[in-house]
């Protein structure tokens, strides 16, 4: 047994001799991945390598979508239009298909839908030309009343510094007509695209409000049978959250819209209807589109109707933001959206640089989507129900 034993050193010693261990500081044995003679990389430093590189990975795929949404703005805007109405005209359409055909709930629920925004907006337009003269006079009024203002304290403004500014202001008009007139020629192709992407939203809204159901099962049909259950739960998670914050955002702009359009109308501020009107659309761009409406709306009640007034409906603009962010919010949207005010900021100032007034309108909406498919499928992963 000992000349076993010393056999087993032997072997041992004459392994150590031929590879030999680095050694560590104090003569210890130097730590698996230790950098020795630069050819080793340290633990620490080859897990950031590889989240690097997958982060550039994420970071290429990324790029390319966007590069590609780029190029197929039309369609995907269509698109996301489309899944706007259906989320907006789908619980009507269903609650009416109880009583009569589906096709024919359909189509009573579109058309229906098209005639309302019709005669809106055809009731818009014909309140601005009835009011059309007198704004005019109104703002012409407003401007001497203004640069009367001006002059005095505190401003002490130049006397006929703001006709001076208004006949450079029509001037360069006068001089720069021609490249005005062919902008506006260049643009009418602009008009034949938002036409275009319409009727396309339209197609695509009848056929999603009719049988989405149905196109999302054939698209899972399509998926490894493994998967399907994640791809199921995970989509019904994201269409849960983009129609409730459709709705509920429908709902927030209705409100301010309607507490703006009985402010102006009590201060008896002019085109009152268009800028309730302006108030709807710009509430569907969250934080920064409800000021910039009501910022319009006080340029027009200070020309029309002096500071006091224009000083009252910059009030609005603190009044109808605690009202927002400190009830309806909270009732409305907190349900379907979890998301942090700093979040939606960030998210609305980067879909702005990213694709303009599109991208601002349609950030939150993706972000909340988003968020919302990661939770699922790390809920499904936990096995929590």
């Amino acid at each position: 047994m000992r000349s076993e034993a010393a056999a087993r050193r032997a072997r041992r010693t004459a392994l150590a001799r031929v590879h030999p261990r680095p050694a560590g500081r104090g003569g210890r044995d130097a730590p698996a991945g230790a950098h020795v003679n630069g050819s080793a990389v340290g633990p620490v430093l080859q897990r950031v390598a590889g989240y690097a590189w997958r982060l550039l990975l994420v970071g290429a795929l990324v790029y390319a979508v966007l590069v590609l949404l780029g190029k197929l703005v039309l369609p995907v805007v269509a698109v996301f239009v489309a899944l706007v109405v259906t989320a907006i005209l789908r619980p009507a359409t269903d609650l009416l298909a109880r009583r009569i055909p589906r096709p024919l709930a359909v189509a009573v629920v579109v058309v229906g839908s098209l005639l309302v925004v019709a005669a809106a907006l055809s009731f818009v337009g014909e309140t601005v030309a009835d009011e059309w003269t007198k704004v005019g006079n109104d703002f012409r009024g407003g401007l001497d009343r203004i640069e009367r203002w001006l002059e005095g304290a505190p401003f002490h403004v130049r006397p006929g510094a703001v006709t001076d500014l208004r006949s450079k202001i029509t001037s360069f008009i006068s001089s720069h007509r021609s490249t005005l007139v062919s902008t506006a020629v260049g643009e009418a192709t602009r008009v034949v695209e938002i036409v275009t992407g319409g009727a396309l939203a339209l197609f695509c809204s009848i056929f999603f409000i009719h049988s989405g159901d149905g196109m999302w099962r054939w698209a899972e049909e399509l998926l490894p049978r493994g998967g399907r259950a994640s791809w199921d739960a995970a989509g019904r998670a994201a269409w849960r959250t983009f129609a409730g914050y459709t709705r509920g955002i429908m709902i927030v702009a209705a409100t301010n819209a309607t507490l703006v359009g009985i402010a102006l109308a009590v201060l008896g501020v002019p085109l009152a209807l268009p800028l309730t009107v302006l108030e709807f659309f710009a509430t569907l761009v969250p934080l920064i589109g409800s000021p910039v409406a009501m910022a319009i709306a006080a340029v027009v009640a200070l020309a029309a109707k002096g500071p006091v007034t224009a000083l009252v409906v910059l009030a609005l603009i603190v009044v109808i933001g605690q009202i927002e962010g400190h009830l309806l919010h909270p009732l409305v949207m907190s349900w379907a959206v979890r998301l942090h005010p700093v979040v939606v900021a960030l998210s609305v100032t980067a879909g702005g640089i990213l694709a303009g007034v599109i991208g601002a309108v349609v950030s939150v909406p993706t972000v909340s989507v988003i968020w919302a498919v990661v939770s699922e499928l790390r809920r499904r992963h936990a096995g929590t129900p």
